[in-house]
């Protein structure tokens, strides 16, 4: 197996520990530094999760001889992150959404491709093996025609994470802008084509702070005239998730699939009654980061090599998330657009 990356973490996060951290180990990589802007924090981070080494300012950080880094931080500050990355000529995964604006998220995908590093998206979900079995059963004709996608995705945010999601405007907070680019991007992956507009209405049930929507509902009209039902929230202590599609010749049932674990089921239902997809089960991050690396290295068997998410389809995912918010605030349907030419996914 080629040697894995050297990895910077850019914000002592939940995420990196819980999930990034490991994925980067058990893909051949190695963490060489995390920085945080609490010194403190970042030491205890770094001891806690065996980091050699951890600092306040990214410039450090850039200078320890690495290959790439994870943008983990506040949604607010990937930008500049990921902008100083790219100067420095490292490569960049980062969360979604990328930015806060689109112009921000464009130039960010701009500086990356102009300094020849590569940049992904770290949507975790298409790594998921249900979502990928079901993006194959639509594009094998499984279904017939897709006619209908219902998104099921209201969860409860935990205590742990109840912090600037529900509380700091400024840093993109908002049930939209946390789990609705995640349909987004799950929607066009399995469907695979692109969202035209969307129609939707916000909710404040109480655990939101001042003018911060804490769930959604909402529904995407794709090119194809394919209708998608998009339901996400912090709120919902008992549902589960889903990711369904209807044709013509069938449906596709996902249970329990918008999720961070590697869990779920796919049944396919037709004419000829009711079938299980086989499913093979994997960690969602250690693919996600796989895929980055041997994007790096020049490996995978796209051309050109890219991650499983690249900054372009991030960009796509952060315009219908904006375009949802437009359509709350303003009680009509809004036009989806990235500002990207159209891709053939």
């Amino acid at each position: 197996m080629a040697k894995g990356l050297r990895w910077g973490i850019v914000g002592a996060t939940t995420i990196a520990r819980e999930w990034m951290i490991g994925a980067i180990r058990e893909s051949g990589g190695e963490v060489v530094s995390v920085m945080s802007s609490d010194v403190e924090r970042g030491k205890a981070y770094a001891r806690e999760n065996g980091i050699p080494h951890s600092t306040k300012s990214l410039s450090t950080l850039l200078g320890k001889d690495i290959d790439a880094v994870y943008v983990a931080t506040t949604n607010e500050k990937h930008k500049a992150q990921t902008l100083a990355a790219a100067k420095a000529g490292i490569h960049v995964l980062c969360e979604k959404p990328l930015a806060l604006r689109l112009s921000d998220a464009h130039q960010m995908v701009a500086a990356c491709k102009a300094a020849g590093v590569v940049m992904g998206t770290n949507h975790h979900l298409r790594n998921a093996a249900t979502i990928r079995a079901m993006r194959d059963a639509v594009a094998g004709g499984k279904i017939g025609k897709p006619l209908f996608a219902r998104v099921f995705h209201a969860v409860y945010l935990p205590p742990h994470l109840q912090g600037w999601r529900i509380k700091d405007a400024k840093a993109g907070s908002g049930a939209v802008m946390d789990i609705t680019v995640h349909d987004a991007d799950t929607l066009r992956f399995v469907l695979g084509e692109e969202p035209v507009s969307v129609t939707a209405y916000t909710q404040q049930g109480g655990m939101g702070g001042s003018g911060i929507e804490d769930g959604v509902m909402g529904v995407v009209r794709f090119k194809s005239g394919v209708l998608a039902q998009f339901n996400d929230a912090f709120t919902t202590r008992y549902a589960t998730t889903g990711f369904e599609v209807h044709g013509s010749e069938g449906s596709l049932i996902g249970t329990n699939c918008m999720t961070q674990k590697p869990v779920g089921d796919v049944v396919l239902r037709d004419a000829s009654g009711e079938h299980k997809l086989e499913i093979k089960p994997e960690n969602l991050y250690v693919r996600s980061v796989t895929a980055f690396q041997n994007a790096v290295r020049g490996q995978n068997l796209s051309s050109p090599p890219q991650p499983a998410a690249t900054g372009e389809d991030g960009i796509r995912s952060m315009a219908l998330a904006l375009a949802a918010l437009k359509s709350a605030r303003t009680g009509r349907e809004a036009k989806v657009e990235a500002g990207l030419v159209e891709t053939g996914l």
